[in-house]
């Protein structure tokens, strides 16, 4: 059975073909490998020892953050539990997978603790994140009619996000639209991930290509919202791309994606709330998190407004109607004050 410094040692037997898998942004430089950070981003921060006593050895010299090939493992693929870490390394090393508990490091070789809560994991694969513009996500969401997708702070891309397989333990990494998760005062609870296909053929071709992390209850993904402030009028739904649809065409009107039924329901509203349009999901768990957000706000001294597509969704309303027939059909549905402020002319 290999300890966690044997690993640690086998990993820095070719610490150049490890920076090779996950650190690709980067290059050799002498006897180091050289890259922006921890998220695999350019530049020339980070660098790891290749060759002598130290190969495998690491430092970030922005952010103070150092380790083994362990530890590098651990931050690039946004990894908690040592055993995700070691059965990533055994991967990675063709080496076979050990039964769960027969490896863990020891107080001397773990002087950080790997133990984190889910929110503080969400958090940090966020900060591994780069901007949405120009990246795979990007072209993914522009794929599907939603064009400005990048002026939203809530998204970001990860080049190389990590997946593990629930049914067989597998594990391996696709691009990924990453989106944050946060409360009223905009910090970030929780992250979804949506693994992308990395020859842009849509989603990953994986059985859940979607998954939140973190703390989603009674929070949300938030567009054009501001935080400790009155917001009289929002909108609010399940799917990321229902809600970036409606952003589209209402640019000026705050808007959240839930990510499920149950989490919209449970949807902590803003302060100084009165209208609420809610973007009606046409299945049976949509139905429920329509009933129970209006029910909800009802009794808060809210005005729910449920808004209706015209096809299966407000995505396909925008892929296949465009965004004038649909422009159209959500003036029919608003306030008339709310169409005016929202709306174009």
């Amino acid at each position: 059975m290999l300890s966690a410094s044997d690993l640690a040692g086998r990993l820095a037997q070719d610490a150049e073909a490890v920076c090779r898998r996950y650190l690709s942004a980067g290059r050799r430089a002498g006897n180091y490998w050289i890259v922006g950070d921890v998220g695999n981003n350019k530049g020339r921060s980070l660098y790891v020892h290749l060759t002598g006593p130290r190969a495998g050895r690491w430092t970030d010299a922005a952010t103070g953050q150092f380790g083994d090939l362990l530890d590098l493992l651990r931050e690039t693929c946004g990894l908690v539990d040592f055993r995700d870490v070691a059965d990533e390394a055994r991967h990675f090393l063709s080496l076979p997978r050990q039964e769960p508990g027969s490896i863990r490091r020891t107080d001397a070789e773990n002087s950080s603790p790997v133990e984190r809560p889910a929110s503080e994991r969400a958090r940090r694969l966020f900060r591994m994140t780069q901007p949405l513009s120009g990246t795979l996500a990007d072209a993914y969401l522009r794929e599907r009619g939603i064009l400005k997708a990048s002026t939203h702070a809530a998204l970001r891309f990860h080049p190389s996000c990590y997946y593990r397989d629930l049914v067989n333990g597998h594990t391996t990494s696709y691009p990924a639209l990453i989106a944050a998760v946060t409360d009223a005062s905009g910090a970030i609870t929780g992250v979804h991930r949506s693994w992308l296909d990395p020859d842009g053929a849509g989603k990953a071709k994986v059985d859940d290509p979607r998954r939140a992390l973190g703390g989603l209850l009674g929070n949300a993904v938030r567009f054009r919202f501001p935080t400790n402030d009155l917001v009289p009028v929002i909108a609010a739904g399940e799917g990321l791309e229902t809600m970036l649809s409606l952003s589209h065409v209402m640019p000026d009107m705050p808007m959240v994606a839930a990510l499920t039924a149950n989490h919209l329901a449970a949807f902590n509203f803003p302060p100084g709330c009165r209208r609420l349009y809610i973007a009606a999901d046409a299945d049976a768990a949509g139905r429920h998190g329509i009933a129970g957000l209006s029910r909800r706000a009802q009794e808060s001294g809210i005005l729910p407004l449920v808004l209706s597509p015209e096809l299966g969704d407000f995505n396909e309303d925008l892929r296949w109607l465009g965004s004038d027939r649909l422009t159209a059909s959500l003036r029919a549905q608003l306030v008339p004050e709310d169409a005016m402020a929202c709306l174009p002319a």
